[in-house]
């Protein structure tokens, strides 16, 4: 039996392909066959805090912005609590923000956008304050795992300081991939975060 197993060959790999968008975001793709579908709009009418805009590209190791990316993110609320059961912060939740988005980039332009909050810092461990952040999930051809980062805001310097996470990245010119801009266009909040998935610019990943 052992020696059976050493002539098993291993199972070849295989990407996310060039359609993933189709099946994890269909009606962007032009098929509306879901009953609910998945958005990039996490907030409701009576959601409580600061409104934002979350856009950006994803650019590949060429310097070209990649125009078949997937974009899940996930945050806290205004008061820093996650929409789930695993969070058990004393904080209150908002019952009308999900924490939860998905969203694919412009097959023309390439840029992805999300509408939802600025969230409150969060309790990581050992009791410490992690500076407010977004946890971005990023899946498009020729990626075989999907990547994980976080988005930080550049107004919150003194809380991006102190982050245990940022400060784990040694040195600063790579914890700067994870700061978002921000600015405003129209009266809207808006926090400009480019992705690099490789090259001198390459976006700092997580092992998660």
């Amino acid at each position: 039996m052992l020696n059976q197993l050493n002539q098993l060959k291993e199972t070849a790999s295989q990407t996310a392909g060039p359609y993933v968008h189709i099946g994890l975001a269909p009606k962007q793709a032009g098929f509306d066959i879901f009953e609910k579908n998945f958005t990039n709009v996490l907030t409701g009418p009576n959601t409580s805090a600061e409104r934002i805009r979350i856009e950006g590209r994803v650019i590949d190791g060429s310097g070209t912005p990649m125009r078949d990316v997937l974009i899940e993110i996930w945050q806290a609320n205004s008061a820093g609590r996650y929409h789930h059961p695993a969070d058990h912060q004393d904080k209150e939740l908002d019952p009308d923000f999900r924490g939860w988005g998905r969203a694919c980039s412009d097959f023309e332009s390439g840029v992805y956008g999300f509408e939802t909050i600025k969230p409150g810092a969060v309790e990581g461990r050992n009791g410490r304050l992690m500076a407010p952040h977004i946890n971005f999930w990023i899946v498009a051809r020729g990626i075989n795992l999907g990547l994980n980062t976080r988005m930080y805001f550049s107004d919150e310097p003194a809380a991006n300081a102190v982050d245990p996470v940022l400060n784990l990245i040694e040195w600063e010119v790579r914890r700067k991939t994870l700061i978002a801009e921000r600015s405003e266009r129209d009266g809207q909040v808006v926090y400009r975060f480019d992705i690099h998935i490789q090259g001198q610019d390459e976006t700092v990943f997580f092992d998660i």
